[in-house]
């Protein structure tokens, strides 16, 4: 089994509230960084990894052990980017960087709208963006020297960031 210092390439999670340019990020600097990339949602998804269908909210209820099963020989070996709205139930150990995209609440809005999001699940998601909880979780969950927060408002502040990960992974050395 890798231990943390002895993978080879490191593992990231991007995570932020739904809109913010996670899955962009991710896929972009995945395919920069020649890493994998791991939508949790397509994964959950594909796999059945849920406990049924949330009609208020409008997505899967995720199984939270049977995800973390899944993922870990995967993370063991290093070299994926995670891309999920939440982050406090994966193990610490998989991530040697934490990523929180955040995004101005009137932008965020419109993107949320465009998508369709209406009602709660709208007003949900601007709160949860407003009251800073993913960054809040990710400092709880993780060392905070590891966690990253980034602006994501527009496509350059995408283009920077992905430029900045990719330029972190290449840097990046195992430690023990």
């Amino acid at each position: 089994m890798a231990k943390h210092g002895e993978r080879k390439r490191p593992n990231i999670l991007v995570t932020g509230t739904p809109g913010t340019g996670k899955t962009t990020t991710a896929s972009s600097l995945a395919e920069a960084s020649q890493v994998r990339h791991v939508s949790i949602g397509d994964l959950v998804r594909d796999k059945g990894l849920h406990d049924g269908w949330d009609d208020e909210l409008e997505c899967h209820v995720v199984n939270e052990d049977l995800v973390c099963d899944e993922l870990e020989d995967v993370m063991e070996q290093g070299g994926n980017i995670v891309d999920y709205h939440g982050c406090d139930f994966f193990p610490e150990r998989w991530f040697d960087l934490v990523v929180v995209l955040q995004t101005d609440n009137t932008i965020l809005y419109d993107r949320l709208s465009k998508r369709g999001y209406t009602g709660s699940k709208l007003s949900n998601n601007i709160e949860c963006e407003i009251f800073q909880v993913l960054l809040e979780e990710a400092k709880e969950s993780y060392p905070q020297d590891i966690v990253l927060a980034l602006k994501s408002d527009t496509v350059d502040d995408i283009d920077s960031n992905v430029a900045t990960l990719t330029e972190w992974v290449r840097q990046w050395h195992p430690t023990s």
